[in-house]
């Protein structure tokens, strides 16, 4: 028999859960690397999904809490996209993935798990890195742990910010 380790789930599991909105934590005291967030600009932010579907899996939202596009502004917009990209090419870099699936999921009915904060979900894909565990059993495996990940990413993010300023 084989054992599939995810130890960061224990933290969730047994951890206080943060009231309100993943995306807008009230707790101010807690560092960008513990809430995995890898980019807060003015008006975007970008964060590792905690619950990954597979590694590297980001969330890009807007800073502002709404909940549906229409509210988006048209900088907004425009900075959502732009840090799609930077995401997604972060990826590229770092994690070297076959594909990507680029998507948001608008109301609980279509796969929203906090249909209150828009956000956009980016999940690197590898040729095989679907089996049948996640069919038969909705077990996925994650071979690389959360933190890890987020250290590869972060310099990259960083440098991205910086560019950002020039």
């Amino acid at each position: 028999m084989r054992n599939l380790w995810a130890p960061w789930r224990i933290e969730y599991i047994l951890g206080k859960k943060p009231p309100g909105c993943i995306f807008c934590p009230e707790d101010q005291s807690q560092s960008d690397e513990q809430l995995l967030i890898l980019y807060r600009g003015d008006l975007v932010k970008v964060m590792m999904n905690r619950f990954p579907y597979n590694n590297g899996h980001l969330l890009v939202f807007p800073g502002r809490h709404i909940s549906s596009l229409d509210e988006l502004t048209a900088d907004e917009d425009r900075d959502l996209m732009d840090w799609i990209k930077r995401s997604t090419r972060a990826l590229q870099r770092v994690m070297r993935p076959d594909g990507f699936n680029i998507g948001i999921n608008l109301g609980r009915e279509a796969g929203a798990g906090y249909e209150e904060h828009l956000h956009f979900h980016i999940v690197p894909r590898w040729r095989g890195d679907t089996n049948f565990m996640a069919a038969l059993t909705e077990i996925r495996s994650i071979p690389e742990h959360i933190h890890q990940s987020y250290s590869k990413l972060s310099p990259y993010f960083k440098k991205e910010s910086a560019d950002e300023a020039l």
